[in-house]
C-alpha cells in the first residue's frame, strides 16, 4: 500500500501537534504519576520520528526542485520507515502489556 506524500506530511504534522499541544501534554501527566523517565524517553522517541519525517520531507522536496540526490532521499525515507516501524512495535508491546495487566485478577 502506497500513501501519498501529503498523507505522510499530515501524519508528521499531527504527531508534532500532539507533542506541542497547549496546556499540559499527556506525556507530562504520566511524568507526574512517577513515570518520568519512561515518559521522557517515549516523548523523545516520538520527537525523533517526527524529526526524521521532516528530514525525509526536506530531502524529497530538494529532489523535486532538482537540488537533491536520490541516494539522500532514499536513505532519509528508509530511516523514517525504520523509526516508524520501531514506534509501532513499541506501541503494540505497550498495548499488549496493558491488556495483560487488565486480565490479572485483583
Amino acid at each position: 500500500m502506497v500513501l501519498p506524500v501529503s498523507a505522510a506530511t499530515s501524519a508528521y504534522a499531527n504527531a508534532a501537534k500532539l507533542l506541542n499541544q497547549g496546556g499540559k501534554p499527556a506525556i507530562n501527566q504520566v511524568a507526574d504519576l512517577g513515570g518520568g523517565d519512561f515518559a521522557k524517553m517515549l516523548g523523545e522517541a516520538v520527537q525523533g520520528v517526527v524529526d526524521s519525517g521532516k528530514v525525509s520531507d526536506a530531502r524529497a522536496m530538494e529532489m523535486v526542485n532538482g537540488k537533491g540526490d536520490m541516494v539522500d532521499v532514499v536513505t532519509a525515507i528508509s530511516e523514517t520507515e525504520l523509526a516508524m516501524n520501531t514506534m509501532v512495535a513499541v506501541r503494540d508491546r505497550v498495548i499488549s502489556a496493558y491488556e495483560e495487566i487488565m486480565r490479572m485478577p485483583i
